[in-house]
């Protein structure tokens, strides 16, 4: 019996090792999964490995995914999002702006003198709507054949058809805007998705020989502008100085104006006052000499309507006997007294007198 039981014994044994090594079969997927999954959340790396699952699209990007190699048209926003391991990949893609330096740009100036732009920043976006086409057509670095390659053929072209004192200085502040329209218009015409903001060049480095003439030619230029500006600064203060000297004697001429006219208007005033008082004057004169006129002819009449031959006997009768003087004798003056000879010698007078009147 015991030895029977004891054959018996290992096949019992042997049955509970099957149930145990399938437990285990299960078991390890499962914690591979959970670490793969705790993996994809802690990692926080631009590029993401095939085999993540949860990932995070951070802010200012777009999530874009490619399965088997080919370009998926799903496309993510920033936040955490799920993808399936091993089979599709995950690339985040800048939708704002950004700067892309590109450094050490030689070129050849049309005399043959090699300048080298040691740096030059391209401010650019990707739009959003047109992520899709832009990375199918050029993939996830369009930025190395429409910016970093371009900016290298603009220049040269730029500096293959100017000299050097255009590029350095005549047209170096043209540079920015010339960079900017070539890199647009041809993004326009070939990736419009690509949004050309602005372009800022630095000043190229030349042969130190070179450089030293132009310092010659800037300090030269300096002086030459200081002494023009030194001859401008001397003609404004002869302009100011001659604008003072007619402005102090127009202000003269002007006094003396108004002086001579203030002269004149008193002798206008006085004259005038003159030529009134002669017209009272006269006036007055003539007022005189009509009441001395209007006078005499009213004396006249009076006198012509008193003398008469009664009146004038009258007054030769009193004249007479006024006279306390009486000569007798023989010989008397020569004047006669015949009361009738004086009478018609008055009444002639009378006559006369009237006649002239």
């Amino acid at each position: 019996m015991e030895s029977e039981q004891g054959r018996r014994s290992p096949p019992a044994t042997a049955a509970r090792t099957p149930v145990q090594g399938g437990r285990l079969v299960i078991l390890v997927p499962i914690i591979a999964f959970l670490i793969a999954a705790i993996a994809s959340v802690s990692n926080t790396s631009t590029h993401q490995n095939s085999l993540t699952i949860l990932h995070q699209v951070p802010e200012g990007h777009v999530g874009v995914y490619w399965r088997g190699g080919a370009l998926l048209k799903t496309i993510t926003d920033p936040g955490f999002h799920w993808k399936m391991p091993l089979l599709t990949d995950y690339e985040p893609i800048q939708v704002t702006l950004q700067t892309d330096q590109v450094r050490d740009i030689p070129c050849g100036t049309k005399g043959g003198v090699m300048l080298n732009f040691t740096r030059i920043e391209v401010v650019n976006r990707l739009r959003k709507e047109y992520v899709y086409e832009t990375l199918l057509l050029y993939g996830i670095h369009y930025d190395n054949t429409w910016i970093y390659d371009k900016i290298h053929h603009e220049i040269n072209q730029f500096c293959s058809s100017h000299s050097l004192q255009q590029v350095y200085i005549d047209m170096f502040d043209q540079i920015d805007e010339r960079m900017k329209d070539a890199l647009q218009g041809d993004c326009t015409r070939y990736a419009p998705g690509i949004e050309i903001i602005s372009v800022r060049v630095t000043k190229p480095t030349i042969p130190d020989s070179i450089r030293r003439n132009f310092e010659q030619m800037e300090e030269e230029r300096t002086k030459v502008l200081i002494a023009i500006e030194k001859q401008k600064i001397s003609q404004k203060e002869a302009e100011t100085q001659k604008m003072m000297a007619i402005s102090e004697a127009e202000k003269n001429a002007n006094v003396s104006r108004i002086m001579m006219e203030q002269k004149l208007m008193e002798k206008d005033s006085a004259r005038r006052q003159e030529l009134i008082e002669n017209e009272m004057y006269l006036a007055r004169e003539r007022s005189l000499a009509d009441a001395n006129f209007y006078r005499v002819m009213k004396e006249a009449e009076a006198n012509r309507l008193k003398l008469t031959p009664e009146y004038l006997n009258l007054k030769f009768i009193e004249s007479i006997a006024n006279n306390t003087k009486i000569y007798f004798g023989n010989k008397l003056p020569n004047m006669v007294l015949d009361q009738r000879l004086v009478g018609d010698f008055f009444q002639e007078v009378v006559r006369k007198t009237g006649a002239e009147i």
